[in-house]
């Protein structure tokens, strides 16, 4: 019973950091759309990427759809969605086998 309780607390607890990371990936994208069309300092692309490999790929992905930047960057179209995808075979492991 305690197993399942501490199992089910790191759950919730990786479950709100992911969605944190999300949030922040979707307003990363959209902050800078904001900044490239009033030509200011813009968010390196390197940063998107880092984000999405530490669970924010859905939120860096939405935001990429939702505010149309970065769509005509290959990399970004195909490698965003790479990594989503990789994200969620290692989740779907993990939960496997726990």
């Amino acid at each position: 019973m305690i197993d399942l309780a501490i199992k089910l607390d790191f759950f919730y607890l990786v479950l709100g950091l992911v969605s944190i990371v999300n949030i922040i990936g979707f307003s990363i994208v959209g902050a800078d759309k904001y900044k490239a069309k009033k030509n200011l300092w813009r968010i390196p692309e390197k940063t998107f990427f880092l984000i999405a490999v530490f669970g924010g790929a859905i939120g860096v992905y939405a935001g990429m759809l939702f505010f149309r930047h970065k769509t005509r960057h290959w990399y970004f179209m195909f490698g965003i969605p790479a990594i989503l995808v990789t994200e969620a075979i290692i989740a779907f492991l993990l939960l496997k086998n726990s």
